[in-house]
């Protein structure tokens, strides 16, 4: 197990770094650049074509190649200074537009973001699990026929158009709007659950309609077993039978269910924070791409891939514990 452990970590971090190159470079290729959107506002601003070009490559970095531009973001490439810089000593960069560093950034918006997964999460497993529970033990009844009809409806809706939608016709009907100002949970926790509320219910829509059909589907495989045709031959009631022998079974899937969706939540939330204006880390990255800020994105993804890449290792040696069938060497 130990070893199998040390060479997951291994495997994790090169594969952080190749995503980190990934990353790094597929920015570049983007058509336009930084530059060219900084060039056309202080033009607009000053009214003049008349600028240092080079001057602002060099004030951005830009003016060195990207290797160099690589190696400065990672931290092996000396800059004019002589002083190295890069997330390896801890130090994300700063935002190219306003020069504000790109830790204190995120460290405001990563709770904005983690509280909206959270939320949708817990509300999808809420709504999810008893669906597919229900749609089990009574298939091929209204209540089967109702669930699937649920499952495939909210994995068929477009998400950002469900959003607009709740946003648009509630203002034209009644007048009613969701709060477009954020609500600090500490200041306001009432008004900040309120404000959440709606955006983690679509959020986690489409999540509690996986969570939905997979449990109906291993509820329905191990119902079938010859340990639950024994529970009920013993007589046992029919909630001992599905809650402590097929439920407790039937879960071990989910669990890489449960991983594989918190982290498209965690880095699934662009959409519904930009429909409903909250300041998280989708929306951070949504203005940085649209701007170019290249510091920013890098880190958001950086960040983002290596919660998925650490998310998994975990699921993974938890199926251990939790199933003592399951050995790694």
């Amino acid at each position: 197990m130990q070893t199998y452990i040390i060479r997951r970590v291994w495997l994790a971090f090169i594969t952080i770094g190749l995503v980190a190159i990934i990353i790094f470079l597929l920015l570049r290729f983007i058509p336009g650049s930084v530059l060219d959107l900084m060039v056309a506002e202080l033009a607009e601003e000053t009214g003049t074509v008349d600028l240092d070009i080079e001057g602002l490559k060099h004030l951005l970095g830009l003016d060195v190649p990207v290797y160099a531009q690589f190696g400065r973001w990672i931290g092996f490439w000396p800059q004019d200074s002589g002083a190295f810089y890069g997330i390896i000593q801890g130090n994300w960069g700063t935002s190219l537009w306003s020069g504000e560093s790109i830790i204190q950034m995120m460290l405001h918006r990563i709770p904005v973001s983690i509280e909206l997964a959270l939320l949708g999460m817990t509300l999808a497993w809420f709504i999810g699990l008893p669906i597919g529970i229900w749609s089990a033990i009574r298939q091929d009844t209204a209540i089967d026929f109702g669930g699937r009809s649920f499952t495939i409806f909210w994995l068929a809706a477009p998400g950002f158009w469900i959003g607009t939608m709740v946003i648009v016709y509630p203002s034209i009907l009644w007048g009613w709007t969701p709060p477009i100002e954020y609500i600090p949970l500490v200041k306001d926790p009432i008004g900040n659950i309120g404000q959440f509320l709606i955006p983690a219910f679509l959020t986690g829509a489409a999540t509690s309609a996986s969570i939905s059909r997979y449990s109906r589907t291993w509820m329905l495989e191990v119902l079938r077993q010859d340990y639950i045709r024994t529970a009920w031959a013993k007589g046992l009631q029919e909630r001992t039978v599905i809650l402590r022998h097929a439920l407790r079974n039937a879960l071990i899937p989910l669990i890489t269910v449960f991983g594989r969706e918190l982290s498209r939540l965690i880095t699934g939330v662009v959409i519904m924070e930009q429909i409903f204006v909250l300041p998280g880390m989708g929306r951070l990255f949504l203005n940085a791409l649209n701007t170019r800020d290249y510091p920013v994105v890098q880190a958001v993804n950086l960040l983002t891939s290596t919660w998925g890449v650490f998310l998994n290792l975990i699921i993974d040696i938890t199926y251990a514990y939790i199933d003592p069938r399951i050995r790694y060497r």
